[in-house]
């Protein structure tokens, strides 16, 4: 058993707990009366007052811990919902600023002002930049007859030199009488030099004149017109052409403009290599006597770039000295369509050259004869044979250039001949049309208008409102046609327009279409003015520019073709 102070120390103990515990539950701070405590001791007192002190700290430190807790989660959750608002208008923002962007980068792509640029290719192997030119080109036809001209004979009117064009086209028919022996023997050249002689003599008057009067000043003025005479008649055409062509080994190569070729054209036709008296040459005295005449092409203001004579026909090409250096790939094609379907009395010569970027073809013609119903079918059938057959060699050496090899394959084409088409009326319907000036009613008959509206022939091709009188037949010397001052029906023609000049391509636009009143042939000659683009390097070989672009579309300003750039952001 245990005793009862034993027992009395551990019930007060007992009491003194729960009289704690009672006053922490009550605030801690608040003090018991004197019945509900118990007694208590110097020790117990001390030891209450620390318990008292260290409890509440405690629970007044936990709940300003839950507090401060609590307006941390407050402030934390007003801090995520402000950032979520920024997130939500960052991004609202950036889909307007995208939106914006694809917009404006549409409108730049699609602009007109930068509509040459292609934004999404960029070549390092840019093509040159081009530019457009306009040149002159004076095309003339002439058949005269089988007739050799003299040295009187005067070619400025024909030429209208005085217009003064860029190129010169002339082609002739019937230079020799079409007989047997010039057609099935050897061709007779010497007139085709003597039409060298006149055309130059024509277009190079001041250089002629200015190396007569040195003659003159040496000679007396009999003998110098004696020589003048004779000098005409000793050339030859060969020796001819060399004295009056440019650098034939220039002409004949590539002038695309690729670094391999651009030195080799920049080669003046001036230099001594150039000269006529270093190619070579046959060692006859005639020859030697014929290029001292015309010591060099470089003093004259026409170069000819080119000529061919088939039997009748003869083509020649000539061009101002400026543009001589310019023209390249010349090359010759000729077709016979005469006597069997293949010999030269009838047919066609072509020269193929190119100005520039531009390819240009040259046709002179000299089609069936006949004006007996059905002919036409005939003509219709050589220009078609033509067109398939005639065939230029390839001599560019540039990859990926668009050579053209037939006539439809050049970007400028011009033919001019006789033709020989006629008016489908009888010999007196015709001359009562022509005795009113009625050539409206005459050219709906005209056999070339009425098969080109059919589509049977020249199909695509242009030609000239005609304005004049039907160029062929006349009688010799005289302004009236044949069959007005005779009876007999063998020599009898029916006026027609024989002589014709058409083209094929863009860029040109006819600025005259006249025919000549020399009274030389039973033909009169026929002639037009053309004015023609063509395609030129832009003079700054350093500029490079995206791929496809060209001087000729719309102007741009120098910012334009500074690409922009493509962010993802405007601001």
């Amino acid at each position: 058993m245990t005793s009862p102070t034993r027992r009395c120390k551990s019930d007060d103990n007992i009491h003194m707990i729960k009289a704690a515990a009672v006053n922490t539950t009550a605030g801690g701070g608040a003090s018991t009366s004197p019945s509900s405590s118990p007694a208590t001791t110097p020790d117990n007192s001390v030891k209450g007052e620390k318990k008292k002190c260290i409890i509440p700290k405690l629970f007044s430190s936990k709940r300003s811990s839950i507090g401060s807790y609590e307006e941390d989660l407050t402030q934390s959750d007003n801090n995520d919902q402000e950032m979520d608002w920024k997130i939500i208008s960052r991004r609202k923002a950036f889909l307007e600023t995208s939106a914006t962007v694809k917009r404006s980068f549409s409108e730049r792509h699609n602009s007109a002002r930068i509509e040459g640029l292609n934004l999404s290719t960029f070549d390092h192997s840019t093509a040159p930049a081009t530019m457009i030119k306009s040149i002159r080109v004076f095309a003339g036809t002439w058949n005269v007859g089988g007739k050799t001209p003299n040295h009187g004979l005067n070619l400025e009117d024909f030429l209208q030199v005085e217009g003064s064009a860029d190129v010169y086209v002339l082609g002739f028919q019937e230079i020799v009488p079409l007989n047997a022996g010039n057609v099935l023997v050897s061709e007779d050249s010497e007139p085709a030099a003597r039409w060298l002689a006149l055309i130059s003599h024509a277009l190079n008057k001041s250089y002629h004149e200015s190396v007569h009067s040195c003659d003159s000043s040496s000679h007396n003025s009999k003998h110098s017109k004696d020589s003048k005479s004779n000098s005409f008649h000793k050339h030859s055409l060969k020796s001819l052409s060399k004295s009056l062509r440019a650098n034939s080994t220039i002409l004949k190569t590539c002038n695309c403009p690729l670094e391999s070729t651009t030195t080799r054209r920049q080669r003046k036709l001036s230099d001594p290599s150039c000269s006529p008296l270093n190619h070579h040459r046959d060692s006859s005295e005639e020859d030697l006597q014929s290029i001292a005449e015309f010591p060099s092409s470089n003093g004259l203001s026409y170069n000819l770039i080119a000529s061919k004579q088939m039997v009748g026909i003869f083509l020649s090409v000539w061009a101002r000295k400026e543009l001589a250096h310019h023209i390249g790939h010349l090359r010759i094609s000729s077709l016979g369509r005469g006597i069997m379907g293949c010999l030269g009395n009838k047919g066609c010569i072509a020269i193929s050259m190119s100005l520039y970027r531009t390819s240009f073809c040259f046709v002179c013609s000299h089609l069936a004869s006949g004006e007996k119903e059905g002919d036409e079918l005939r003509r219709n059938a050589d220009v078609a044979e033509i067109l398939k057959s005639i065939q230029f060699s390839r001599i560019c050496t540039a990859p990926d250039s668009r050579m053209a090899e037939k006539i439809s394959d050049h970007d400028r084409v011009i033919w001019l001949g006789d033709l020989n088409y006629r008016v489908s009326l009888s010999y007196e319907e015709t001359r009562l049309l022509l005795e009113d000036n009625d050539w409206d009613s005459l050219l709906e008959k005209d056999q070339l208008n009425v098969e080109r509206e059919a589509g049977r022939v020249f199909s695509g091709w242009n030609e000239g409102k005609i304005f004049f009188a039907p160029t062929y037949k006349y009688s010799h010397n005289s302004d009236s046609y044949a069959g007005e001052t005779t009876k007999s029906k063998k020599k009898r023609r029916t006026p027609a327009w024989c002589d014709r000049i058409l083209w094929r391509g863009e860029g040109i636009e006819l600025l005259s279409y006249i025919r000549g009143e020399s009274r030389f042939s039973d033909h009169r000659p026929v002639c037009a003015v053309f004015a023609v683009d063509v395609e030129a390097e832009a003079n700054n070989k350093n500029a490079k520019f995206r791929k496809g672009f060209s001087c000729t579309a719309t102007r741009l300003e120098y910012e334009d073709l500074i690409p922009l750039r493509h962010s993802s952001y405007h601001y």
